[in-house]
């Protein structure tokens, strides 16, 4: 048990190079996963136009139902399996892949089915004005038949990288968003499909990169995975929602959220001179475009997750905070970028998909300039909450993901809408991205100054002759 711990790179190779190693695939990753949307959002505006761009966004809440799944049981197994194989339990770490394996594509069926069967219902709930909701059913429909294979490459990508191949992760995301690409373009504008063009390309995709995912947990490298794996047990599903539950409590979060915007941006927009389906437009393509920012950073904290996991469960404190504070410095420089972008360049990126009305634009720019100010911080929520479920302490990273969304966010979505109308909707954003990172930051500094984080490791005795 001593040598596997000494001898594997995670707990041997310089950090720079494991986040290098981790962490750049995972960002990629991450970055064509976003582009899934960002793309049908570009060829479904100049095409269909605003309404159709409307539609994406009454979709999204589903969306982000398939991410929180593939969080719960891709970094849930992932961290069970580190940390299991950081304390030398091979046989039993495998368990854990299986099990995520299963509940990934299960969860995926039956997400499709509720989707399928309650369609409509649900399209409404997620604030479907009524010149929208056709164009929702159509895209939604046909979208909801990839949910099963877009979970198991989301979440199945978790897994391969906890088994050191963070790159296949990248090939199968880039190969589905590469397809999808080509498609969107063959199906909207070549045949002239429109919503369900842009579906069916998405769809095709996911296929690709679910099926590469399947084909890569059936030749696992650190042991096989037999019939007898795949078969869920209690105590290993336990422990590996436990582990999940935060990343996917942050997802449900922004789903409910997302509800509740899209419901206060058709209720407040028909009040204001922007009208009902102008802020719903624009507000789905700043979140898909603010997504592209996020890829950054939760490619990070996913790179961030099998060093720390494998450190702490080796008990090598000294690594686990070094790696989190590198992580940290990197996200602030990400998120500064991201800051001066959305700052200095909102209507030449909004004009990317698709023109509109001056109050189209106006909307638009005050919304990236207002809700988005404090994106320079928002590196922090998401990095210290994987930290804290990483190192097997999953009730603080409960927490910290619900800061930002529940606490702070949904509160002051109902409220600030009530005294400042449809402008009360832009200064939600800051004030709950400042207050999570405040939060955020009290926590981790309580955490890292515990002394097993200040020890000096001690060195290994020289060989004697």
């Amino acid at each position: 048990m001593k040598t596997q711990t000494k001898e594997n790179p995670l707990g041997t190779r310089p950090i720079n190079q494991l986040l290098q190693q981790f962490a750049v695939p995972s960002i990629i990753a991450m970055l064509v996963s976003a582009l899934y949307n960002i793309v049908d959002q570009f060829f479904i505006g100049r095409s269909v136009g605003a309404l159709g761009n409307a539609a994406t966004n009454v979709a999204f809440p589903l969306s982000i139902s398939c991410v929180a799944i593939a969080l719960l049981f891709g970094i849930g197994g992932a961290s069970a399996f580190n940390l299991t194989m950081g304390q030398g339990k091979k046989d039993e770490a495998i368990h854990y892949v299986g099990t995520s394996a299963t509940m990934l594509f299960g969860c995926g069926l039956v997400l499709l089915m509720i989707t399928q069967l309650f369609l409509d219902p649900l399209l409404k709930l997620f604030g479907s004005p009524d010149n929208v909701l056709e164009y929702a059913r159509t895209y939604t429909r046909i979208t909801s038949i990839g949910f099963p294979f877009l979970i198991i490459a989301t979440g199945g990508g978790h897994l391969i990288r906890a088994d050191g191949s963070p790159r296949y992760t990248m090939v199968c995301n880039l190969i589905g968003a590469v397809i999808n690409t080509i498609l969107d373009a063959v199906f909207v504008f070549g045949f002239n499909m429109g919503m369900a063009g842009a579906a069916l390309a998405t769809i095709i995709g996911q296929f690709v990169s679910g099926a590469m995912a399947i084909h890569y947990l059936y030749h696992y490298k650190t042991a096989k995975i037999t019939k007898d794996i795949l078969i869920p047990r209690k105590k290993y599903v336990t422990k590996i929602m436990s582990l999940g539950a935060a990343p996917c409590i942050n997802q449900l979060s922004m789903m409910i959220v997302q509800i509740v915007m899209n419901q206060s941006l058709t209720y407040y927009g028909a009040l204001s001179v922007y009208g009902a389906s102008v802020p719903l437009a624009c507000v789905g393509i700043i979140t898909k475009i603010s997504q592209l920012f996020f890829a950054f950073i939760i490619g990070l904290s996913q790179g961030l997750q099998p060093i720390v996991s494998f450190n702490y469960g080796a008990k090598k404190y000294i690594r686990v905070k070094n790696a989190y504070l590198k992580a940290i410095l990197y996200g602030f420089i990400m998120s500064f970028i991201a800051f001066l972008t959305f700052q200095v360049f909102p209507r030449q990126i909004i004009t990317l998909f698709g023109n509109g009305s001056e109050e189209y634009y106006q909307f638009a720019i005050k919304y990236f300039r207002v809700f988005l100010f404090f994106t320079f911080a928002n590196f922090c929520q998401p990095i210290t909450s994987n930290f804290f479920t990483a190192i097997g302490k999953p009730k603080k990273g409960i927490f910290l993901s619900l800061t930002r969304q529940i606490i702070f966010f949904l509160p002051l979505l109902i409220i600030l809408p009530m005294i400042m109308g449809i402008d009360g909707i832009l200064y939600v954003g800051p004030i709950a991205d400042c207050s999570a990172a405040i939060v955020c930051a009290i926590m981790i500094l309580i955490e890292l100054r515990k002394k097993e984080y200040n020890q000096t490791e001690p060195k290994l005795a020289p060989n004697t002759p």
